[in-house]
């Protein structure tokens, strides 16, 4: 059995990273239902390394994410698998908040007013988050957000689902690297509520090991294996 290695909480605003070692697994769980957790994805041993949406969605033919597909780098490599998910769909596309954002859907909320409940944003949360591993503004890519859907009418206008994740709802996932994994617990720049009100997600880590040959990651479409065979090489490469 995988070993516990941490269990953590991400409370309402709150902001969060680690480097998941190749083979642990990361389990983000809803506790209330109707989270919405922003996140950001790096080589931990090569940071100009990172999360590429574009070549996500395209080598796996989907406009989301679920168990049984990967996160690809910008160098055609698999930062992450998803190997579990209750939820169903997870948000790639649409982005994330910023301060402005904040201020037009929920009014003035600053520290000096709320003190530790202060409306906390995503881009400014990934930005404290990301300078402790000497990364800026222009190191911040296209996110990917957990527990939220968004879907498209035929015109193509995107509106966000209310109510997706259900309390208990959880997705995990594997690394296949060595990952930095940055998450901001923030409001979704398209949820039509105007209450500042991000919910609670449970955080667990596990000891594990990456994708085996026949793991259903790997065997999901064509280019999930070409992108493991290459992340394997870099890390025989190495040793």
């Amino acid at each position: 059995m995988n070993e516990l290695i941490l269990e953590d909480a991400l409370r309402s605003g709150q902001m969060w990273s680690r480097v998941l070692q190749r083979g642990q697994t990361l389990r983000l769980t809803d506790v209330e239902g109707g989270a919405s957790v922003a996140a950001l994805f790096y080589n931990a041993d090569d940071k100009s390394e990172r999360y590429n949406m574009p070549d996500t969605l395209k080598a796996q033919h989907v406009a989301r994410l679920t168990a049984g597909f990967v996160l690809y780098s910008d160098m055609g490599r698999v930062l992450c698998s998803i190997t579990e998910d209750s939820v169903g769909w997870h948000d790639a596309i649409t982005g994330h908040g910023n301060a402005k954002h904040n201020l037009a859907k929920f009014g003035e909320g600053t520290y000096q007013k709320l003190r530790n409940d202060w409306y906390r944003n995503t881009h400014d949360n990934f930005l404290v988050e990301l300078g402790k591993y000497d990364l800026g503004k222009r190191d911040i890519v296209a996110n990917v957000n957990f527990f939220v859907k968004v879907v498209a009418d035929e015109q193509g206008a995107l509106s966000f689902v209310p109510k997706h994740s259900q309390p208990g709802g959880y997705v995990q996932l594997r690394a296949e690297m060595n990952t930095l994994v940055v998450l901001s617990n923030t409001p979704h720049p398209l949820d039509p509520s105007t209450t500042y009100a991000p919910k609670p997600v449970a955080i667990g880590i596990r000891s594990g090991v990456p994708a085996g040959k026949d793991d259903p990651c790997r065997l999901s479409r064509p280019e999930n294996g070409r992108g493991f065979e290459l992340t394997e090489s870099y890390f025989a490469g190495r040793t």
